[in-house]
């Protein structure tokens, strides 16, 4: 007799080893890196997101929540401050540029104007 395995793989004779690899369906989504420590069949839900720029930033059975200051690549001009007030990457181009004088701009350089 020969046992099969949904995702091809076979045996004859004896049950066949079923593997699961829970990070084939990319779980964790952009910028982050999954592993699955257990591929048996009989374990799920074990796989790991780890965020690329911190690694320190993990969920299990699930997405991380990874942080980005946009802020840090100094977007905004010249005697202007920045506040990236959300700073995960789902809120790309939040970030605030403020002008000494007051005028703000979201997502990219403020135009502020000199007397």
């Amino acid at each position: 007799f020969t046992c099969t395995c949904q995702n091809g793989v076979t045996a004859t004779g004896g049950p066949a080893t079923c593997e699961v690899d829970e990070c084939a369906m990319d779980p964790c989504g952009t910028g982050q890196t999954c592993e699955d420590p257990d591929k048996s069949y009989t374990s799920q839900h074990d796989f790991k997101c780890t965020c690329d720029n911190d690694p320190s930033l993990t969920q299990v059975d699930g997405p991380a929540t990874c942080f980005k200051d946009e802020c840090l690549m100094q977007p905004c001009g010249v005697d202007q401050s920045c506040n990236d007030p959300k700073q995960t990457l789902k809120d790309l181009k939040d970030f605030t540029c403020t002008c000494g004088n007051g005028v703000v701009s979201t997502g990219g350089k403020a135009t502020c104007e000199v007397d």
